[in-house]
């Protein structure tokens, strides 16, 4: 059985910290420490639920109430977002010295950009995990713009925070200027970013700064129709179950504690993973697959109508996100070497198999053809000609002349 540890160690302004540090009942794969986002708590929906999953997979996860929150000590008026930072570098103190350092920081939000400013001075940390998280700590501005002035002129002020009340002084504004920047580009270590497009708090042009600025290795995944806060139980059990096959690569084994053997198999095969190769493993023995290339981890799986967990997109669906992002970056290149006014680029795409006398394009030995649909939105003033040289673009990009040529899969067994 799990065991639960609530724990209390000194924050960055010497106030008392209440934390909980989860523990698998077997083998510690390794520890790792959560960042909640701001004005929450550790037991936020979102912070309990990928702690809990990631506990199932061998993780240890200690998360902890900042300064002013939760069950910790301390006036929320008083912090800022170097106090923040302060604190997620006791708490890796706290566990360097009672367990075992951290291997993995993940933050949720703010608390992810915290994570990145927190990384440069925990040392042990092998990889870093963002979820749905600004680039820049004074993006959290946005959340009380409307009462920037009366806390500038005033000194501070009260302001509403997803139903709640909170003082904010201008020391806060101040301080988030001061940090302004990540530090993203020197983190010197794995970096995994989690964001959905359909984020209403932090938008997901935050998630693509953080990624151009940081240096490989780095992996980005969408979330699809998840929310800022994660509510939805499958949206944060899969942010936690990628987490843990994202580790599997990124962790190497002398950061473990107590590895078992099937995890040192599994970590040696995907670190001879070659550039331009892709390894491909199952994870339940059922549908569910690791997919590692030499920089990115990500999974695929079925539907769960037809049996699978619904981890990651269907091997169809990866057909057409690899023909789908190919045609965007090839229009993307053509048109800023011609310098033409494209301003946004979208590809939607659909397999479909078409059968017998519905099937025009088949010829009489073969009654069936595969046939994808690819629909190209510009924005932009483009002329006709523009637009239709563009089209002639789209199919020359490899994946779309892969597809139409002469394809060979030379497949062996190895035992």
């Amino acid at each position: 059985m799990n065991k639960k540890i609530k724990v209390s160690f000194p924050g960055s302004d010497n106030d008392l910290l209440a934390g909980l540090l989860e523990m698998p009942s077997g083998e510690i794969r390794a520890f790792a420490l959560f960042a909640h986002c701001f004005t929450c708590g550790k037991d936020v929906v979102a912070a309990s639920r990928i702690a809990r999953s990631l506990v199932s997979s061998g993780f240890a996860v200690m998360r902890f109430d900042f300064t002013g929150l939760g069950n910790s000590d301390g006036d929320f008026s008083n912090t800022n977002f170097s106090s923040n930072v302060g604190d997620l570098v006791k708490a890796a103190d706290f566990l360097r010295s009672e367990y075992d350092a951290p291997a993995l920081l993940i933050g949720h939000s703010l608390g992810g950009t915290a994570i990145l400013h927190a990384a440069h001075k925990i040392p042990e940390a092998q990889g870093v995990v963002t979820i749905g998280s600004p680039a820049d700590a004074s993006h959290v501005c946005k959340q009380f713009s409307v009462d920037l002035d009366n806390i500038q002129s005033q000194g501070s002020a009260v302001v509403k925070l997803a139903g709640r009340s909170f003082t904010i002084k201008k020391q806060f504004l101040d301080d988030i200027q001061k940090a302004s920047g990540t530090s993203t580009s020197s983190l010197r270590k794995s970096l995994l970013i989690f964001h959905s497009p359909r984020d209403n708090v932090v938008s997901i042009n935050q998630a693509e700064k953080i990624y151009q600025q940081a240096k490989h290795p780095k992996s980005f995944i969408s979330l699809g129709n998840a929310d800022h806060l994660l509510t939805a139980k499958e949206d944060s059990e899969y942010v936690a179950q990628t987490i843990a096959t994202w580790s599997n690569r990124i962790i190497k084994e002398k950061g473990m504690s107590n590895p078992g053997e099937s995890q040192k198999v599994r970590s040696s095969e995907f670190t001879q993973v070659a550039k331009g190769e892709v390894v491909v493993e199952e994870r339940d023995h059922l549908f569910s697959q690791n997919i590692v290339s030499d920089q990115h981890t990500w999974i695929a799986d079925e539907p769960v109508e037809v049996g699978g967990s619904n981890l990651g997109p269907d091997p169809y669906e990866q057909l057409l996100a690899a023909l789908g992002s190919c045609t965007s970056m090839t229009i993307r290149m053509y048109a800023n070497r011609k310098k033409w006014p494209v301003e946004h680029i979208r590809v939607r795409l659909s397999h479909l198999r078409e059968h017998g006398k519905d099937c025009q394009r088949c010829d009489s030995e073969n009654r069936q053809v595969d046939v994808i649909a690819r629909e190209i939105s510009l924005t932009g003033s483009l002329s006709e000609e523009q637009i239709s040289r563009l089209l002639e673009i789209a199919d020359r990009c490899p994946v779309h002349k892969t597809l139409h040529g002469k394809l060979v899969v030379e497949t062996k067994i190895s035992m």
